[in-house]
């Protein structure tokens, strides 16, 4: 008697699940809803590149799922998320709350907050990148520097198989350091070290199974032990980091005009000080400076890492970029951001990396502030939206060979760079990626740089390298070697 009424109340259990708003019509469709844990069950334990691709063939460009409690619209193909992220952008501004992100970004900073603090965290961000000289031969500069000392641990290998991803994420993250604390570290610096392996770590358990139970489980995960308690003390570590920087600034800040982030930042909190709607306080500031890291390494590293991965499994678009390269600048020693208007193929080849091998399983997700009407659906309010960027940048009404490695989708038939509003890596609307401009800069130096001082050749026995990626949050390039060959005219 006991077994029947309890398979009674499971049954209707499940019934009440199968009424929930996820089943009306007016709601876009998706995976069964089950009872707990939502329709997580349909993403799998491991997800697969084609996961979000596959789910849209099956359910169409606008698809709900349920992550436990919480519905998570999913956006697919172009025209699905430029309706959402430029045409309705203000509908779709905020940034979700979910039980992780609220422990790790305590809704500050840029990337985690909304409303007025984001707005001002946001624009003060965007006119200190430019104070600091984005775009101009200050920032520019430093980023050279870095190239410098990338090219230095290239050369140091003697053209023997290297693994070159220690030494990209090096670069990279030394350039935000500089940027953030007007300073370099030395690659042997243990402090530094320990920075970027915990950036790494955290990055490493967003988008794994352990982070969706969190999400669903907070409760019950914050008391377990697990990756989500290495997670949370990275994200700690990262705050730690940036906070012994922050007391460093405080003690001599009166000694020199402001030279880097936080400076303006400590300037702009004694400017507003009596301000009673003023965000800029220290929180604030240590978010910003975990969010810089958390959202400007992984993407500039892990492109820089799949496009010396295709230059080595494809020597023919490598020696073509090379060419282009010594015809324009000839025996410069130097070069600017500015001469990618004069590289035209160079400028389509690092495109075609960042469209090809877009490094993020899907887009950073935003929230929905109102019940909308979209592309004969309603979105309700406080829904999560997720564009699936990855989807945008292969999808086959856009690109003319979507699967394939093609540089020419960026340029004209007269050989011209040409832009396309499909080609959207860092985002669109309100949200768009407040580091751009300094990742495109970075991706142009490094990569001319690399291709113009060295030839990269795969290993002896090798004769492709994997494209399949390791997936999480990021599409990582598996572990490979190449051999960086300097050229007899670097």
């Amino acid at each position: 008697m006991l077994e029947v009424l309890v398979a009674f109340l499971v049954c209707l259990l499940i019934l009440r699940f199968l009424k929930q708003p996820g089943s009306n019509r007016s709601y876009p469709p998706g995976p069964l809803r089950l009872p707990i844990i939502g329709s997580l069950w349909r993403l799998g334990i491991k997800l697969r590149k084609d996961t979000s691709i596959k789910l849209a063939k099956q359910y169409g460009n606008v698809y709900m799922l349920w992550l436990g409690p919480i519905p998570v619209v999913v956006l697919s193909g172009y025209e699905a998320v430029k309706e959402a992220l430029i045409n309705r952008s203000e509908d779709f501004a905020d940034r979700p709350v979910t039980p992780f992100l609220k422990i790790i970004g305590k809704e500050m900073g840029i990337v985690f907050s909304n409303g007025h603090t984001w707005k001002q965290q946001r624009k003060f961000a965007m006119v200190t990148m430019r104070k600091l000289g984005l775009g101009k031969k200050g920032t520019e500069h430093q980023i050279e520097e870095e190239a410098h000392q990338l090219l230095q641990a290239f050369a140091n290998a003697k053209g023997h198989p290297l693994d070159p991803s220690i030494q990209i994420r090096n670069s990279v993250t030394n350039v935000i350091c500089t940027v953030a604390f007007g300073c370099r570290f030395s690659p042997e610096d243990e402090q530094f070290l320990e920075l970027v392996e915990a950036i790494e770590d955290i990055f490493g358990f967003i988008g794994s199974f352990s982070h969706g139970l969190f999400e669903v489980f907070p409760w019950l995960m914050k008391h377990l032990p697990g990756p989500q308690k290495k997670a949370l003390s990275c994200v700690e570590a990262v705050l730690s980091f940036a906070r012994q920087e922050v007391e460093k600034h405080k003690e001599h800040h009166a000694d020199y005009e402001p030279q880097d982030f936080i400076d303006l930042y400590l300037l702009q909190m004694q400017k507003s000080k009596n301000d009673p709607n003023s965000t800029y306080n220290e929180d604030n500031l240590l978010q910003c400076i975990f969010q810089f890291f958390i959202g400007g390494l992984e993407t500039t590293s892990l492109t820089l890492r799949w496009g010396l991965l295709l230059m080595a499994n494809l020597p023919d678009i490598q020696e073509k970029v090379h060419k282009e390269i010594e015809d324009v600048l000839g025996s410069s020693q130097s070069f600017t951001y500015q001469d990618r208007k004069k590289l035209n193929y160079t400028n389509a080849v690092i495109h075609e990396i960042q469209r090809s091998q877009y490094v993020f399983f899907i887009g950073a997700p935003r929230r929905c502030t109102k019940d909308v009407d979209m592309l004969g659906f309603l979105i309700p309010k406080h829904a999560v939206i997720v564009p699936d960027l990855h989807s945008v940048l292969l999808d086959p009404k856009q690109w003319e060979t979507p699967e394939a490695f093609n540089p020419n989708h960026f340029l004209d038939k007269d050989g011209s760079f040409v832009e396309k509003e499909a080609f959207l890596p860092f985002g669109a609307g309100a949200r768009i990626c407040p580091g751009e401009q300094l990742v495109r800069m970075e991706l142009f130096i490094f990569f001319t740089s690399l291709i113009r001082a060295f030839t990269l050749q795969l290993p002896e026995g090798v004769k492709e390298l994997n494209t399949e990626p390791l997936v999480g949050l990021s599409l990582v390039p598996r572990p490979y070697k190449i051999c960086a060959v300097p050229r007899s005219s670097s």
